[in-house]
């Protein structure tokens, strides 16, 4: 009977977890057993089969993306940046994004699945909680890739959709969000736990303003049932907020804790327009409820400070006690860019550079989002914990000179920084490259879909517009 191998990584810099929490272990060792670390620390007295010379490495663990739509955000490149309505509060949810997504074909979004998990692998991204409809190909390609998964099959009982560009309407269908229920309650009997425990599924009604009061209450006696996340869009517009004020009289967040569905397993999408922030002059604690109920919240800074809308704030947020994690949305997928827009756009809001330091943004894109996910075996370097590591190379242009690691992987450094990734002890990247693909198939895919779905824009539109009148190019074509 074959013993399962050891591998013990020699690194010069090892962020450990000691039980509290991440400390700095210089010239250290983390021995992978398997899928999981066996052993941590200055030294090993054990046997092993492979050492790994990273004396120049800094060996962390793997970072964990919350909030993903891996399916079609890498669509959105070229396409939505730069462009919102002053009416819907530069929200690009009601009028650039059902365009991007109803262009789309299903080769496109297989293409988008591939693409993504390579660029989440590539800036040392070992779990990802996907939010879309294309569960299936996600599942059968997390195989392939390495990547840890949680898959949210969406589904809701209506939709939002704006006919003039000046209101946003909301169309129901309570049948159409029963079905995706069932086929999210299906979904997950068949594949959590798929690949050895590499995809985990969890409920994800898609908005709060598309969900029906029964429909969310139904998806959560699911997620209690099977012990999973549930997610949800929540708090992410103007519109949205004021929309649920105007049907209930009380703000998105307030009106899930009366529903019941506000809880531990509870991972808020956004939570970014609450009352008593700025953007509403809604006077209610929204944020103390968020804390009371014991939640998590995906803090997906990036794809809101584009438009110029920041959470007010990170540091607040994490004063009053709310576990936050990080998420990617749309693009680019990387934790990185997530952990130094988190941090200075709370910088920015807060008028105090120590309100939200490396520190507090790395243990959100680690600890943090394990804590969402329920998990104690992940974000962190432990014994027992899951061999996700990342090994980042210690001389670089961004990473040198090196004094304190962390705050260089926070503020300077990018995936090219990334040496080598691990996920349940199977290394997928190596060199900065990953393992699976053929890079030039995917890249080559992705520009297809993109040829492809620009063109058919024009009929998703209210106004019937194009691509180029949705989104003009940044320098008018040269002519002579």
């Amino acid at each position: 009977m074959s013993q399962t191998k050891r591998t013990a990584i020699r690194a010069g810099h090892v962020l450990a977890f000691d039980g509290r929490g991440h400390r700095l272990l210089r010239d250290g060792i983390v021995v992978l057993e398997g899928d999981h670390i066996l052993a941590v620390g200055p030294r090993f007295e054990g046997t092993v089969d492979e050492t790994v010379d990273a004396r120049d490495r800094i060996v962390t663990p793997g970072l964990i993306s919350t909030h993903a739509h891996i399916g079609g955000s890498p669509l959105d490149r070229s396409f939505i940046e730069d462009r919102g309505s002053p009416q819907f509060w530069y929200s690009g949810l009601f009028e650039m994004l059902p365009v991007r997504s109803e262009g789309q074909d299903e080769e496109g979004g297989r293409a988008c699945v591939d693409f993504s998990m390579a660029e989440f692998l590539r800036g040392g991204v070992t779990t990802v909680m996907e939010i879309g409809g294309l569960g299936e190909y996600v599942v059968e390609r997390a195989a392939h890739y390495g990547l840890r998964v949680y898959v949210g099959q969406a589904f809701r009982s209506g939709r939002w959709l704006t006919r003039d560009g000046k209101r946003v309407e909301w169309e129901w269908n309570e049948e159409q969000g029963r079905h995706g229920l069932r086929r999210a309650v299906e979904f997950h009997a068949r594949h959590d736990g798929a690949h050895g425990g590499l995809v985990r599924c969890f409920f994800s009604p898609a908005q709060i303003d598309t969900c029906t009061p029964a429909l969310l209450q139904a998806a959560w006696r699911h997620a209690e049932e099977a012990g999973a996340p549930y997610q949800v869009h929540t708090a992410q517009s103007v519109v949205e907020f004021n929309e649920m004020v105007a049907r209930h009289g009380k703000t998105p967040i307030a009106w899930m804790r009366d529903l019941g569905v506000l809880g531990p397993r509870t991972i808020l999408g956004h939570a970014i327009i609450v009352g008593g922030s700025s953007w509403t002059n809604y006077p209610a604690g929204d944020v103390t409820i968020m804390a009371e109920a014991g939640c998590s919240v995906a803090h997906a800074v990036w794809v809101f400070a584009r438009r110029g809308v920041l959470m007010e704030s990170f540091a607040r947020y994490r004063a009053a006690g709310v576990n936050m994690s990080l998420g990617t949305d749309t693009n680019p997928q990387s934790v990185i860019e997530a952990m130094r827009w988190a941090a200075v756009c709370s910088k920015i809001v807060e008028r105090n550079t120590e309100a939200t330091t490396a520190t507090h943004v790395f243990d959100a894109a680690t600890l943090g989002g394990a804590r969402a996910l329920g998990r104690d075996d992940l974000g962190r370097i432990a014994p027992g914990a899951k061999a996700d590591l990342v090994l980042w190379k210690g001389a670089s242009w961004r990473m040198t000179p090196l004094r304190d690691p962390i705050k260089n992987l926070v503020y300077n450094a990018t995936d090219e920084d990334v040496d080598r990734v691990y996920v349940n002890g199977r290394m997928v990247v190596d060199g900065g490259r990953v393992l699976a693909p053929a890079e030039r198939a995917i890249l080559s895919a992705l520009q297809a879909a993109g040829d492809r779905m620009w063109p058919r824009m024009a009929k998703s539109d209210w106004a019937g517009r194009s691509a180029d009148q949705l989104s003009p190019q940044t320098y008018a074509d040269w002519s002579a």
